[in-house]
């Protein structure tokens, strides 16, 4: 197997004046395939810069350095610097015409591709401006053509639109910093962990009518999506559903204690999210629990202090719906450490691998995925730390079709797990750090791998800056270890003169580029659009009602609104001990662990209460009173307007919640396209089961999951997923009807038409696949990873 990796590139306006460009012999293997992928200058700092694990879509001076290029590669070892052949970029002074260069990707007849760039730079010093990624198109990638590049019509404009993919139908699949509403006040999105800017989320694009939707919002971030040959979006979300440790700093700041740590931040609340939205004397949060640091808050509860933090990949259809960690992978199945939530119950306890588990090599981090085309299934990712190595790290693969559940998937380490992180002193198994495989369609691979194994820094100066970092694009080979290590390198180095304004200095840069982000040059089969169908027991139930599910949906999509459903929320995945699992609703069913005794704890549930990702908080920074731009989400109770006027009252249970039915069945109309969480609460209202991970509905989705959290393959009482008739979802059913039809009769609903036009009009048609459960299907995709 060979590995290659890649980094990132450039390309500027068609009046550069970049030296003219030719086929430079290369050197290194044969690949059956042209390579596709990007230079940089070296850019040593790696907080929210181009090639950091999150915030790494701005494109300022600080952040993205100006010089790169679009380069191929092609089998018989010639370069060609397809931004320059296209009239794109500059050498020497990086000006006006400066560009650089990000994710490529191939359209599926193997002739164009896709990729971003931003174009100029200050043209003399002190000179300030703002620069956006934006997404082009790039054809003529053979050896004796001429590329044309042009910009992709209709994106978002004034936004960074970065990661493009194509779709089965042509739109485009991408990330952006656009807020989630669109509403300029709420730009930028920041993040839950340092409040700094983030993309907020999927979003696909039709170039040819600007019809633009969101499919997955993400309050931290979702990062590199591809399309795999099953048909399913997989890209990796940052995961980071926890209180703001900057809040929490402020609230205690002087005193020394419960997470004051000597800084503030002037954190506050909006009042909402509207432009003129009252700042608030408060800075108050209700979901999830607070962090493990304030004790004021944990003080009187058996709460342990909840921090979460990673990066997972995750998958969803191409119109949004569906959204799960792959194959419904988590925690669970592959941290090494998972505490408990709460204390004073010897069963809930942590996890530290005292128990087994299929999967034996731990990861914290899966990042920049690739599928094999070799052996569709099979996907190759990064686990590296966040900080300090330019997602740089292990490289490892797992084996995940949709058929195989979570609890029979194995991490297998591709380089050795000393890979994965930093070693001043490392051992002889370190062989370097790798970013961006790229399984080639021959079985081998290709990543980007620098042999430095220290965190990078700065070892030059500002002028002239010195990175310790010289990633390459390399074959993976064979080590001595047992595992791949990097080998022969694809090209003989591609260098470059280049200087800009920072814009205060003058930077010179004078050496070898970074080669990042290889992509394969070739023709691939359009994988079938995946259609969920709804379950067997939901259908009967919607029968019963007397409800027409198209008509249904037709009304929610209309609405903004979706349908969630869980069949018994007191059934558990087996693996997870972290949060309660001896659930029982009273008067109704219970499911407790097989190894229950008398005198084990029973937590009554009784309602299912509903958070919506709100962008209320904002903060002044240590020492001002403006506030800064930009909004970082916050948990709100439900409140959303089209959902509360259809759901249920329900007096008995804290605002924004749905009973739960004496079979364990919810169900709820939630908004769509607006990330959601939620909790089991007793009759008190208290939280006892919490969601850990935000979810995103689409308009007119129906979802359904059998458990909570739901089962990788067996529930802690050994029994696999609830196959009952939701009696919850009859209730909502009836109550729907009884609420917006005149007696029996329905209005007639049109649904917003969801076609769109191809770009091209010669596409092949995609055949629809519809995902028919198998005889032992486990739906669970509601509620999908509680405590993952």
């Amino acid at each position: 197997m060979m590995i290659l990796l890649a980094l990132l590139g450039y390309s500027a306006p068609p009046v550069g004046t970049q030296a003219a460009p030719s086929l430079i012999p290369g050197v290194g293997p044969t690949t059956p395939h042209p390579i596709l992928f990007v230079t940089q200058p070296p850019l040593p700092g790696d907080f929210t810069t181009v090639n950091s694990v999150f915030g790494n879509h701005k494109a300022g001076m600080q952040e993205s350095t100006r010089g790169g290029d679009l380069w191929i590669w092609y089998p018989d070892g010639a370069l060609k610097n397809l931004t320059a052949a296209a009239g794109y970029g500059t050498d020497g002074f990086q000006g006006a015409n400066a560009i650089a260069v990000r994710d490529p990707a191939i359209h599926w007849d193997g002739t164009k591709a896709i990729f971003s760039m931003v174009i100029g730079a200050p043209t003399e010093q002190y000179q300030v401006a703002t620069y956006y990624w934006q997404l082009y198109e790039i054809s003529g990638l053979g050896q004796n053509e001429t590329p044309v590049i042009s910009k992709v019509p209709n994106q978002p404009a004034n936004y960074n639109n970065i990661s493009p993919i194509y779709g089965t139908d042509d739109r485009i699949i991408f990330t952006t910093d656009r807020p989630r509403s669109g509403e300029a006040h709420l730009y930028p999105q920041l993040d839950e962990y340092e409040l700094a800017p983030t993309v907020s989320g999927l979003w696909s694009l039709d170039p040819a009518t600007g019809d633009l939707r969101l499919l997955n919002h993400a309050p931290s971030g979702d990062f590199t999506p591809i399309l795999d040959s099953f048909g399913r979006v997989v890209f990796t979300q940052w995961d980071h559903l926890q209180r703001d440790q900057q809040a929490d700093g402020d609230a205690n700041a002087g005193t020394g204690q419960n997470c004051d740590g000597g800084a503030t931040y002037g954190t506050f609340n909006y009042s909402d999210e509207s432009a003129n939205a009252a700042i608030l004397d408060d800075r108050s949060e209700i979901f999830p629990e607070p962090r493990a640091c304030r004790g004021d808050l944990l003080a009187g509860t058996n709460l342990a202090g909840h921090s979460f933090n990673h990066f997972l990949p995750w998958q969803i259809n191409e119109d949004g719906t569906e959204g799960e960690i792959l194959n419904h992978l988590g925690r669970h199945e592959l941290h090494g450490y998972i505490p408990a939530s709460i204390t004073g119950d010897e069963n809930v306890v942590e996890y530290y691998g005292q128990y087994s588990r299929f999967n034996q090599n731990r990861i914290l981090n899966l990042l920049q995925m690739r599928e094999s085309s070799a052996t569709p299934g099979l996907y190759f990712g990064i686990d590296a730390p966040e900080f300090g190595t330019h997602a740089a790290g292990q490289v490892v693969s797992l084996n995940a079709p949709p058929t195989l559940d979570a609890d029979h998937i194995q991490i297998t380490y591709v380089t050795h797990r000393d890979t994965s992180g930093t070693d001043d002193t490392p051992g002889a198994d370190h062989s370097g750090l790798y970013r961006d495989p790229l399984p080639l369609a021959d079985g081998s691979v290709v990543v980007a791998h620098t042999s430095e194994t220290r965190e990078d820094r700065n070892e030059g100066s500002r002028e002239q800056p010195q990175s310790r970092y010289a990633f390459r694009l390399k074959v993976l080979a064979p080590g001595a270890n047992g595992h791949m290590a990097a080998g022969q390198f694809l090209t003989a180095g591609i260098s470059k003169n280049v200087n800009w304004w920072d814009p205060d200095v003058k930077v010179t840069y004078n050496g070898e580029l970074w080669e990042l982000q290889p992509v394969e040059v070739r023709a691939r089969p359009r994988p079938p659009r995946l259609v969920a169908p709804l379950p067997g027991p939901e259908q009967q139930i919607f029968a019963q009602a007397g409800v027409d599910p198209i008509q249904l949906r037709a009304y929610l999509s209309q609405h903004n609104l979706a349908l969630l459903v869980t069949r018994n929320v007191t059934t558990r995945d087996d693996f997870d001990r972290q949060q309660p699992f001896n659930l029982r609703v009273p008067g109704g069913v219970q499911t407790v662990a097989s190894d229950f005794t008398a005198s084990d704890q029973v937590y009554d549930v009784t309602h299912l209460q509903i958070f919506q990702a709100d962008q209320l908080r904002g903060w002044t920074g240590c020492c001002g009173v403006t506030p800064r731009a930009g909004r970082r989400v916050i948990a709100q109770v439900l409140h959303d307007q089209a959902a509360l006027a259809i759901n249920p009252a329900n007096p008995s249970g804290p605002d924004g919640s749905v009973q739960i039915a004496t079979d364990g069945s919810v169900a709820a109309f939630v908004p769509a396209r607006r990330a959601l969480a939620w909790q089991l609460t007793d009759p008190n209202g208290a939280g006892v089961v919490r969601e850990r991970n935000w979810i995103t509905f689409q308009p007119g989705e129906i979802r359904v999951c059998g458990s909570c959290h739901g089962l990788s393959e067996l529930d802690q009482a050994g029994q696999a997923t609830p196959a009952n008739q939701p009696q919850a979802l009859l209730t909502l059913l009836q109550h729907w009807k009884s609420t917006v039809c005149d007696g029996d009769e329905c209005p007639v609903v049109t649904a917003t038409p969801t076609a769109t036009p191809t770009v091209t009009p010669t596409v092949t048609p995609t055949p629809t696949l519809v995902q028919t459960p198998p005889g032992d299907f486990r739906p669970r995709a509601f509620l999908p990873n509680v405590s993952r």
